[in-house]
């Protein structure tokens, strides 16, 4: 899109602000008589009152995804495909390098029965799985948060520590450094090794590193998509036997060839 395009897409977008805006009111000075159509055109960042998202630049959040009201996502990390965030009566922070998974939730609470104000602080490379719940509650830098957790008002998940997926962790709950919780109610089930514990912040790097391709697909315009269609049917991989019968020889283009950091390369196998 070059630089008339831009201007042309913006000026685009504006009228159509305006035009919502000249329907609501419309819609008020109507009154009772007023026909209400329920149309909300989905915003990944939205505010609420007076708070308002922080999102760093180097943060990824998917299109699908809902970042609302008082919430600080850092440098690297990424908020993946329906997930929420939901800052409302009470903030959020999410650290740099942490990756919140697909269809996971993130709530705060406004303060527990002994009035203690209860935000969620989710720290630095930090990996919370798939739909799992988050809230009022505390994870600090370089835990995990497995599949499916809940994590109620009040937890804190020390440095290093681990909730295995499905657990359910009762309010005020801490789990020390080096320990794998899980079950419901969650308890105790043994210490993380050497390996696991470096798996956390591994984990945390794969997701930083597949953030960045994912960024840069969604940021793709209409026309570049097209085309490497053609190129993904021009450059379709074939048998390589069938291949070398017809004498040719299939090289991806550069567009098609995925960052060496997102895929690790595997050790050949020994014979």
């Amino acid at each position: 899109m070059g630089t008339l395009g831009r201007a042309i897409y913006t000026v685009g977008f504006w009228i159509r602000e305006t035009g919502q805006a000249l329907d609501r009111l419309g819609g008020r000075l109507q009154g009772n008589y007023y026909f209400h159509e329920q149309l909300s055109r989905h915003r990944t960042l939205m505010n609420i009152f007076d708070k308002v998202p922080v999102v760093d630049k180097d943060a990824f959040v998917a299109p699908s995804a809902s970042v609302i009201g008082d919430v600080l996502v850092g440098r690297g990390s990424s908020i993946w495909y329906g997930s929420v965030l939901r800052g409302d009566v009470n903030s959020i922070s999410v650290g740099s390098g942490t990756n919140i998974q697909d269809n996971s939730l993130v709530h705060v609470a406004k303060s527990n029965l002994s009035g203690k104000v209860l935000p969620t602080i989710i720290g630095d490379n930090v990996t919370v799985g798939h739909s799992a719940v988050l809230h009022g509650c505390i994870v600090e830098n370089e835990a995990f948060v497995g599949m499916g957790a809940t994590l109620l008002d009040g937890v804190v998940v020390e440095k290093h520590a681990m909730v295995a997926a499905g657990a359910l962790v009762r309010q005020n709950t801490r789990i020390p450094t080096g320990e794998v919780w899980g079950g419901n109610p969650a308890k105790f089930l043994r210490k993380l090794t050497d390996e696991e514990i470096a798996f956390i912040a591994q984990s945390a790097t794969n997701y930083s590193n597949l953030a960045q391709v994912h960024a840069a697909e969604n940021a793709k315009p209409f026309d570049e998509i097209e085309f490497e269609k053609v190129l993904r049917k021009k450059f379709a991989k074939k048998d390589e036997e069938y291949d070398s019968m017809l004498g040719v020889v299939r090289e991806l283009p550069p567009e098609l060839i995925l960052p060496k950091n997102v895929l690790p390369d595997k050790e050949p196998k020994a014979k």
